[in-house]
């Protein structure tokens, strides 16, 4: 598939990627297997959507740029949502996509989701929390981001890119950054590095509000400076929990673990 040439809108955060040695290594970490069901998220120009779909023999992808979900809808093989990625409902789409394969393989089984994109950067955060209501249905998810992201969803306790997205993701997913992507692998380049993380859904994650634990981590990481007594102490006056929490410390200090057991202990 080689569409014509189009010009990256700002507007719509659009990189190309265009480097054959990282596209490569990035579906070869992929690793994309024919029985599988897979959404990209953002193809543009398919740089990574024609290796994959060599490899599915189908792929579904989500585009909201008008001219060039049309283009993506003259592949045969594609699979074209024409939409914002913070509008769709995954789990209605792993169904309609699971029963379709169903139909024409002629098997039942419930397949989940395989989710790849090289996600805009002006938006990477919201979509990878939109995506967080739908990891019921989610396998696995590859995606390119800004180095700076990932590095914050991967970042361990007491160190500076521990942040509310680090604790927000870790209680959920295991997480690796898998590569790094130099600017001058797209086009236009951006302004910043970039780099690839993958995303498993942890097998048994622990039980929790989310809700509560999204307002204990946000209250927390409000004034990352301050020590969690001048924040989170004073949501705990409204908020009582059972337990002890050490609040003489930052926000960064804090385990994943312990924000999932204070959430678990708060009442309402």
């Amino acid at each position: 598939m080689k569409p014509s040439h189009h010009i990256a809108r700002k507007r719509f955060g659009q990189h190309f990627l265009t480097d054959q040695g990282i596209i490569d290594t990035i579906v070869h970490e992929i690793a994309p297997k024919p029985e599988q069901i897979m959404v990209e998220i953002g193809p543009g120009l398919a740089a990574l959507t024609q290796p994959l779909v060599e490899r599915l023999g189908r792929l579904a992808v989500i585009e909201l740029d008008r001219d060039l979900a049309a283009r993506l809808r003259l592949h045969a093989q594609l699979d074209v949502t024409e939409s914002d990625v913070l509008k769709v409902d995954f789990a209605q789409l792993a169904r309609s996509l699971a029963a379709a394969r169903a139909q024409a393989a002629g098997d039942d089984s419930v397949l989940k989701l395989r989710v790849v994109g090289n996600l805009p950067y002006n938006i990477s955060t919201p979509i990878l929390f939109h995506l967080l209501d739908y990891v019921s249905v989610i396998e696995d998810q590859h995606f390119m981001l800004q180095k700076e992201v990932v590095e914050r969803m991967v970042a361990r306790p007491a160190t500076s890119d521990y942040s509310r997205l680090s604790v927000m993701l870790q209680w959920r997913y295991a997480m690796e950054n898998i590569l790094m992507v130099p600017p001058q692998s797209f086009q236009p380049p951006p302004r910043v590095d970039s780099a690839v993380v993958r995303m498993r859904p942890l097998a048994q994650p622990p039980s929790v509000d989310v809700r509560r634990l999204s307002e204990i981590v946000q209250v927390a990481f409000s004034q990352r400076r301050k020590l969690l007594r001048h924040t989170l102490g004073k949501w705990l006056e409204l908020h009582p929990c059972s337990g002890n929490f050490d609040l003489q410390r930052r926000a960064e200090e804090v385990p994943v673990q312990e924000y999932v057991e204070l959430a678990q202990r708060s009442s309402a």
